[in-house]
């Protein structure tokens, strides 16, 4: 069983608010607990989604959206539940790190997590076993945090591995109505393994980056998520928009050739742009050696084509860090 204790009766009809108490004891606080916001709006039977923000601490448009709907959507405008989590690793969220300062978890890698383990693991346990059980739907809402900035407002799923699983899933990219949509290989680690598991849908989006709020962005958001509630039949009223923010395009993205990676430390210079469409061969980045001034920059290469829909947005790289991540078009939708 978990540790952690939930203030609010997820079986209630009306909205609620309060936090999982997840048991602390540390040298300043030995009976403390780590509060995590969370909150749930529900009116009799229908459709349950968990709507996410904060999985990781760094990624904020997702914690303002999550926190500014449960302001907005009152009961009586809900058939089913909206189970909302704000600040989903409150530690890293509270210190605006991608992973806790407590632990050194990152929580999008740590399912299904671990009831007994560390504060990250026991999280990720809770929401997979508590909160993803009830749901029928996760939206997860992500940026590029502090290290990347994404291209617009992007959209990822776990590929289905069937064409009545594909038919629904696309339905539901298509209500959210992000301009991409990125297909790609299941990773049991994620939020999107977790839900996959769980029986639930799962959709994440990667809204922007580089440790700052766009203002375009978070309005596309809000609306795809209203949009969303709305055509699966769980939200009714005038908070629901007439169509989503974008027709959405289908991608596919292969961890193999749609990546590049830093092979040295030193300084990146990227040579595209964001949305660009590149090809195999082509250079992509140099990086320079300030601290050896005779030595040429290295040149690195896409080793696929596709849409530039990322890179790091720190000049400063170490041996191992992402670059680039593309995204190929698919052919049909």
């Amino acid at each position: 069983m978990s540790a952690i204790h939930c203030e609010i009766d997820l079986d209630a009809d009306g909205r609620h608010v309060g936090y999982l108490r997840l048991p602390h004891s540390v040298h300043r606080s030995a009976y403390g607990y780590i509060p995590i916001p969370i909150a749930s709006v529900r009116k009799g039977e229908g459709p349950v989604v968990l709507l996410m923000g904060g999985n990781h601490g760094d990624e904020y448009e997702g914690q303002i959206l999550v926190a500014s709907l449960i302001r907005e959507i009152d009961a009586q405008s809900v058939r089913g539940q909206i189970i909302f989590l704000p600040m989903a690793n409150a530690p890293a969220a509270v210190a605006g790190l991608r992973t806790s300062p407590i632990d050194g978890g990152n929580l999008n890698r740590s399912f299904p997590g671990d009831a007994k383990g560390g504060p990250t693991a026991a999280i990720a346990d809770y929401i997979e076993r508590v909160l993803l059980a009830r749901a029928d739907y996760l939206i997860d809402l992500h940026s590029g945090g502090s290290s990347l900035l994404y291209d617009g407002a992007n959209m990822l799923a776990v590929e289905p591995p069937d064409a009545a699983q594909a038919d629904k899933l696309r339905a539901a990219l298509r209500a959210l109505g992000l301009p991409r949509a990125f297909l790609h290989g299941l990773n049991p680690a994620l939020a999107s393994g977790a839900a996959q598991r769980q029986g639930a849908i799962a959709i994440l989006a990667e809204l922007g980056g580089g440790a700052s709020v766009q203002p375009q962005l978070l309005r596309d958001a809000r609306r795809g998520v209203l949009h969303f509630l709305g055509q699966i039949g769980l939200l009714h009223g005038l908070l629901v928009p007439d169509g989503p923010p974008a027709d959405t395009r289908f991608y596919r993205v292969s961890l193999a050739r749609h990546y590049v990676y830093a092979q040295e430390a030193g300084l990146f210079e990227p040579l595209v742009e964001l949305g660009e469409t590149v090809v195999a061969g082509q250079p992509a980045a140099r990086i320079h050696f300030p601290h050896t001034p005779l030595r040429e920059p290295a040149v690195l290469h896409f080793a696929g084509k596709g849409e530039v829909v990322c890179r790091r947005a720190v000049a400063q790289c170490e041996h191992g860090d992402c670059l680039f991540h593309l995204a190929e078009a698919l052919a049909s939708p």
